[in-house]
């Protein structure tokens, strides 16, 4: 274990991505911060997800590594990284490609996963190891970098100012006071994705029965831009379309004014997080006990254990902790009628902000 009373003068946190999994990884970043206030800190970080970051963080130092061309980042990276020196590595990633980039990194101090966790030979990169645990959210298998420093990390809290230009977009679209459902109905993976009917049904049950404003968010890609069509197609009440229409920093604005997000497995529902806003996930082809929305769990419409008997003849519990269940269909074991009761009650609870 670390000496945390010792503070290191430079620390290097290696994360690249997905959106989600940074954001677990600032909660992360803000404990060490917290006690290691005089420390230098330099993420390396994936290209997209350093826009929504650094916009965050502006005192880190970010390194972006470009995913799409692995061989060119990695001789950029030697470049960038030739003269510097780091007193310790986090290396918070699970992937090859990740731990050619730590290759690079010069640190005497090289923390990673356990042996078991280890994945896809993150072990041969480090030298040393935080502490074993099973079946633990992704959230808090990253604070488990935190304890290894020898800080007992507080509750999740990522302390998000929002940049002006972002707050003043979403004060313009839903700045009035009135109830505001987000709807971000796509992730990057397509098995994760509802039936756009589906959401239009909850976006129809928002605007009548609780006279919600409906917001559908989601990036430029073609695959949101069609998941989009579909759902205004099969709806008949208003909803503001914003897919493809801001930037990482003006979605977390806009997630931060919000009343709930409804989303599925995807990082929407991360980004909710950070800002307090209660998460209806939709989850039957992940574990939302390993991924889910981490202060919304209880919100979730959780049909993974239905999933994992219908198309892996066991329950949940007996499956490896990481198992994705993804074949076509699978999100349709989540009922419109489910979702709307988690509406219905989040509503009638007050729909507190969650803690962030």
């Amino acid at each position: 274990m670390i000496d945390s009373a010792k503070a290191p003068h430079r620390v290097c946190l290696l994360r690249l991505s997905a959106i989600g999994d940074t954001c677990h990884a600032l909660a992360a970043l803000r404990a060490l911060q917290a006690s290691w206030p005089q420390t230098r800190f330099t993420w390396i970080i994936g290209r997209v997800e350093a826009k929504l970051m650094s916009a965050l963080a502006p005192e880190v130092e970010f390194i972006t590594f470009d995913k799409r061309s692995t061989v060119a980042e990695l001789a950029r990276l030697r470049r960038t990284l030739a003269t510097e020196r780091f007193d310790l590595l986090l290396h918070m990633q699970l992937a090859l490609r990740a731990s050619l980039a730590s290759a690079l990194v010069r640190a005497s101090r090289k923390l990673g996963y356990d042996r078991a966790r280890a994945r896809e030979l993150q072990w041969a990169f480090t030298n040393e190891r935080i502490a074993p645990a099973a079946r633990e959210h992704v959230l808090d298998a990253l604070l488990g970098f935190v304890r290894a420093c020898g800080i007992a990390p507080p509750p999740p809290s990522w302390r998000i100012v929002l940049p002006p230009a972002a707050r003043a977009y979403a004060d313009a679209l839903v700045g009035d006071g009135r109830p505001t459902l987000v709807i971000s109905p796509c992730s990057s993976h397509s098995a994760r994705n509802w039936r756009p009917e589906r959401y239009a049904a909850i976006a129809a049950h928002a605007v009548r029965e609780h006279r919600m404003r409906v917001v559908l968010a989601g990036g430029p890609s073609e695959i949101e831009r069609r998941m989009r069509d579909a759902i205004l197609a099969a709806t008949d009440v208003p909803v503001v379309d914003q897919v493809g229409k801001d930037t990482l920093p003006e979605l977390l604005a806009l997630l931060a004014r919000a009343t709930v997000l409804l989303s599925p497995d995807a990082g929407p529902a991360h980004m909710a997080t950070m800002v307090g806003t209660p998460v209806i996930g939709l989850y039957a082809a992940t574990n939302p006990q390993r991924s889910g929305p981490y202060y919304s769990r209880h919100w979730c419409v959780d049909r993974y254990d239905a999933a994992a008997r219908r198309y892996r003849g066991r329950p949940a519990a007996e499956l490896p902790w990481t198992t994705k269940i993804e074949p076509p269909g699978v999100m349709d074991l989540i009922e419109v009628e489910a979702v709307r009761e988690r509406l219905d009650s989040l509503l009638a609870a007050g729909a507190a902000r969650t803690p962030a």
